[in-house]
């Protein structure tokens, strides 16, 4: 269902209808002492020095001693919003969450890890001589923060040869530290670098790999891979030993970066929510223009925003309230149901899916049959005895020199029989046809259960077996489907049924990227996760906040929504990487796959206010003192209580759908002033949809405009 602009043939979508469970909710306590987040909502002073007093005020509290308190600090936050991590008791922090003044006091829980052919293949093109990319200038006037390891500065597409001065408004500052000097490393990209180490202390007994750096380069690189993804500047002749080759740039080329490094190469391998917190509390300070966080939760999030702040919620909603939109990795853990991650409304959630390339040998067989295989190879050719291995795991026959053959269901189990099967090489089929972003030695070659099969056939049909592997080849084209990739989280949403999630997917399986160059990487890789589509969409907001630099956070998410592709860019399906293999759905691809083109123009955008998300937290069941305390702003939820389902969100999705359901939205005109739109409606099966009005008539004295959705349905719910 979607409003249409007059005779245009643009299709808006603008709402979904789901039918959903329920989730439920489970906590636990523990008495060991450990780092809680306190949030004490919105800031009662712009003076950071009054603002940190109070805090060592609070802790007294429980501490009865003001040394005692101020040594319990971990981190104060106080320039985007009020609040403090700190090392408390259980007792203590219980104390704490009784007082009227504290908004939410959670433990810190651990958070973890979640291109030459991208922006093409999405229509961003830098040979095109007008669209977002041209029009935005590439984003130079903007600053994409990202909250990760750190940054590699010497790497491919972190120079600022071309670049004009540093945006005015930024205010941000290079740490230095060991192997990293500001005044070298730091440029006219790389703007800013700040790292966070607070929660590394004898007390909490977690310790960093000497091999790390107390500073914001990264040993790990996963945050410069980010970095390189939204806004790396261009590489000619970028390839992974001649994979993926062409013009590497990010999707804002021009936008300046600023690194915060959160996430070290430690004992836990992760970070705290207490790190991160910090790290967007800095970025508003600093005058980020979009925040992008690969990293979330260990786990879906299984509790409903009446325990929000457990992970990055209260950060990211100070962020966007400040009007900066904050990009988040949905998570790897698909493709089952509930898996997505980083779900608060106000979080622009992204999943992953798969480009129109991949990355191929050559698998010849003993009867001339060739069969193009995925694998990450690019060795010499491999030849020699093809058996067929039933159970990789108990199998103990001689396999050196041979080719192996097996069948099996998991693709870490893929990776992991690769070299557990020894040999020469192995041939993996399963579900489905690609292997995540690791290299081997020896060939790894995956494929689908039917040319398994063919395989197979082979190798029972003769008494001497054999095949041959060659070739490293890039395939770029049509043919090749779009899916949304099997690690990438699915919906609904575990949190809050109502909201649609993820958002939309973006490029995020076997991408190139800039990479580390410490003598044992290249300086370039090919990845998978949302960790990777994220950041993609982080550049594409740059781009489109670059055209409409008074558009809210919520409006920019709205544009991309209402605009993306349901098909591929060629007009095809885009699949589901599950078992089985199907359709993909809202739940697998959110609103769609982002078209940075058309997102510049979307004619209606659904925007959101800080009212609009004080009646959702009513609907979601806090009291007036806690939205007065998280929002600054005196506040009474309505008797009776908002609807969420009447959020004003650009997706309609209603869980346990009973009868006849009416749910409203507003539309803002971003289109010529003059314009009509009309409703166009393609109800799911089973389902009526009406909607009042189904005309929309825009002028210069009516912008912004209501209509009403009544959804009926003759599905049958086992709900009581």
């Amino acid at each position: 269902m979607g409003f249409v602009k007059g005779s245009s043939k643009a299709f808006l979508i603008i709402g979904f209808l789901f039918l959903l469970d329920c989730v439920f909710a489970q906590e636990c306590t523990t008495e060991e002492p450990q780092v809680y987040v306190v949030h004490l909502g919105a800031k009662q002073h712009d003076d950071p020095e009054m603002i940190l007093a109070s805090h060592h005020k609070m802790l007294e509290s429980v501490f009865n001693s003001s040394e005692a308190a101020k040594e319990s600090i971990v981190y104060n936050y106080r320039h985007g919003f009020s609040g403090f991590a700190a090392s408390l008791t259980s007792s203590q922090a219980k104390k704490l969450k009784e007082r009227p003044d504290v908004f939410s006091v959670a433990s810190n829980r651990k958070l973890t890890l979640q291109s030459t052919r991208t922006y093409d293949y999405l229509g961003l093109s830098p040979n095109q001589p007008s669209g977002i990319l041209h029009d935005s200038n590439m984003g130079s006037e903007l600053v994409v923060g990202i909250i990760d390891s750190g940054i590699w500065p010497e790497s491919a597409g972190f120079s600022d040869e071309g670049l004009g001065p540093i945006p005015k408004h930024w205010k941000g500052k290079c740490v230095g530290g060991r192997g990293f000097d500001p005044a070298k490393h730091c440029n006219k990209k790389i703007v800013g670098a700040r790292y966070y180490t607070n929660r590394f202390t004898e007390k909490t007994g977690k310790t960093i790999s000497p091999e790390d750096y107390l500073s914001p380069r990264g040993l790990i690189s996963h945050g410069t891979e980010c970095a390189s993804i939204a806004a790396g500047g261009f590489v000619p002749d970028a390839s992974y030993e001649g994979l993926a080759p062409g013009l590497m740039r990010g999707a804002a080329p021009k936008a300046r970066i600023a690194a915060y490094k959160v996430l070290f190469d430690s004992d836990e391998m992760g970070t705290g929510v207490s790190d991160c917190t910090m790290a967007i509390d800095d970025a508003i300070n600093d005058g980020v223009d979009v925040i992008s966080i690969s990293i979330g939760p260990d786990g879906p999030p299984y509790h409903t925003y009446t325990t929000v702040g457990e992970d990055a919620e209260l950060g990211s909603f100070h962020a966007v309230m400040k009007g900066i939109p904050v990009v988040m990795a949905g998570a790897n853990a698909g493709p089952g149901a509930y898996t997505v991650s980083n779900v608060a409304p106000w979080m622009f959630t992204v999943g992953a899916s798969t480009l129109d390339r991949n990355f191929y040998v050559d698998v010849t067989l003993g009867n001339n049959l060739t069969i193009p295989c995925q694998a990450l190879y690019t060795g010499p050719e491999v030849s020699g005895e093809l058996i067929y291995v039933e159970d990789w795991q108990t199998d103990t026959s001689d396999r050196k020199g041979k080719i192996s053959l097996t069948f099996m269901k998991d693709d870490a189990e893929s990776l992991f029989a690769v070299n557990t099967l020894g040999g020469a090489g192995a041939i993996i089929a399963r579900g489905s046809d690609y292997f995540t972003e690791f290299f081997f030695e020896k060939p790894g070659v995956a494929t689908n259960f039917e040319v398994g099969n063919k395989i197979l056939q082979y190798i029972r049909s003769t008494s001497s077996p054999t095949v041959r592997i060659s070739g490293g080849k890039t395939f770029v084209g049509r043919p090749k489907q779009t899916t949304v990739a099997a690690f990438s989280g699915r919906g609904p949403n575990p949190s809050a049924p109502a909201i649609l999630k993820p958002d939309i997917v973006a490029p995020g399986a076997l991408v190139l990227s800039a990479d580390i160059t410490n003598g044992y990487f290249t300086g370039f890789a090919i990845n998978m996760g949302t960790s990777y589509s994220a950041p993609a969409v982080a550049g594409i907001l740059i781009l489109l906040k670059s055209l409409h630099p008074d558009w809210s956070p919520a409006a920019l998410k709205s544009a991309i929504m209402t605009t993306a592709w349901k098909t591929d860019p060629y007009g095809g399906p885009i699949y589901s990487e599950s078992m089985p293999r199907k359709l993909a759905d809202p739940f697998d691809y959110g609103a769609g796959l982002v078209n940075p083109q058309r997102a510049g123009d979307p004619g209606l955008v659904y925007d959101l206010n800080l009212d609009d998300y004080i009646h959702f937290f009513c609907a979601s069941g806090y009291n007036d003192t806690s939205i007065a305390l998280l929002t600054g702003k005196d506040a009474k939820c309505p008797s009776p209580l908002p609807s969420i389902l009447d959020f004003n969100y650009p997706a309609i999705t209603i869980p346990e759908v009973k009868d006849e359901v009416t749910v409203s939205r507003t539309v803002t005109n971003v289109g010529p002033v003059d314009s009509v739109y009309r409703a166009v409606i393609e109800p799911p099966r089973g389902v009526k949809i009406a909607v009042e009005p189904e005309t929309l008539v825009f002028n210069a004295s009516t912008k912004i405009l209501g209509f009403k959705v009544r959804v009926t349905t003759s599905h049958k719910n086992n709900m009581p």
